[in-house]
């Protein structure tokens, strides 16, 4: 049974669901998302593993920590202060999209020790990326202001489903997420925006990389997302990279079977490699 509670985070209430029981996986959603965009997902895959799903700083029904900076420092230092806080110290399982990418990579080079396996879903962690049209403008003083005063649920609605593929998200799953897309929310966006120059990413994504080649790591890349082009899916180095020619941004909204079998399978993975480690690991008695 899913349960939705409040724990409070570098002196912020943040909200989340917990569901299941066994490998603690956290799941890191995207703009303008909140942790519902993991629904279906978690649905499938919690019966082998405890899932995790925050609303991060400022969506949803989290607050922002006072004094939080939009830096992969601080992305990093907030996770591992929601995991602390949820009593969690075994390695986990990590799955992430769009700007939860930044937050749960960040998070994972910094704490290489703490990563049972990663997924990767659309999301930027590259240097030589650059802000698709809505970031640009949202970068832009005034006028990122006004395209969130006049972001209307129609405009909304064309947005997520022209840049989804063959499997559009549901009008309900839609009106919900503007449901959800509040003022505060939307300075919240500006702000993600605004602070994170991927320029930033130089030397976090080489770390990535070797990280990812260590550990059972996935990318699942919807093709036809139009905001970061698919070229990217094969940069962060992952073990394995599957590509949805029909899908597009939101993966685990258009395709969750299909996300939820390749989950599983690098959950799986993920276990077994951890156990040959330990059992690979020098006998301190001796």
């Amino acid at each position: 049974m899913e349960a939705t509670m409040f724990v409070s985070v570098q002196g912020a209430k943040i909200h989340f669901t917990d569901s299941g029981k066994g490998i603690p996986t956290l799941f890191l959603h995207g703009i303008p998302d909140s942790h519902a965009v993991w629904d279906n997902v978690i649905a499938a895959v919690g019966g082998s593993c405890r899932c995790i799903a925050p609303d991060l700083p400022g969506f949803g029904q989290s607050e922002v920590p006072e004094g939080f900076q939009v830096t992969l420092t601080q992305m990093a230092d907030f996770v591992d202060a929601f995991l602390v806080a949820l009593g969690i110290t075994e390695p986990a399982h990590l799955v992430v999209h769009d700007i939860g990418g930044p937050y749960g990579l960040a998070w994972a080079v910094r704490h290489q020790d703490k990563i049972r396996s990663i997924a990767i879903m659309n999301t930027v962690f590259q240097s030589e990326y650059r802000w698709h049209r809505y970031g640009r403008i949202c970068r832009t003083p005034i006028l990122g202001e006004l395209l969130q005063v006049l972001t209307s649920q129609s405009g909304l609605t064309r947005a997520m489903r022209s840049n989804s593929g063959m499997n559009k998200p549901s009008r309900a799953h839609i009106n919900a997420t503007y449901r959800d897309f509040t003022g505060s929310v939307r300075r919240m966006v500006l702000r993600l925006y605004r602070g994170l120059d991927p320029e930033k990413f130089a030397q976090w994504d080489v770390r990535l990389r070797a990280l990812a080649a260590r550990v059972p790591s996935l990318v699942i890349w919807g093709d036809r997302d139009t905001y970061i082009g698919h070229a990217f899916a094969d940069r962060f180095g992952a073990t394995q990279v599957i590509h949805l020619a029909q899908c597009g941004h939101w993966p685990m909204i258009e395709m969750p079977e299909s996300v939820s079998g390749h989950l599983l399978k690098l959950f799986a993975n993920g276990m077994s490699t951890r156990q040959e480690a330990v059992a690979d690991a020098p006998d301190a008695s001796t």
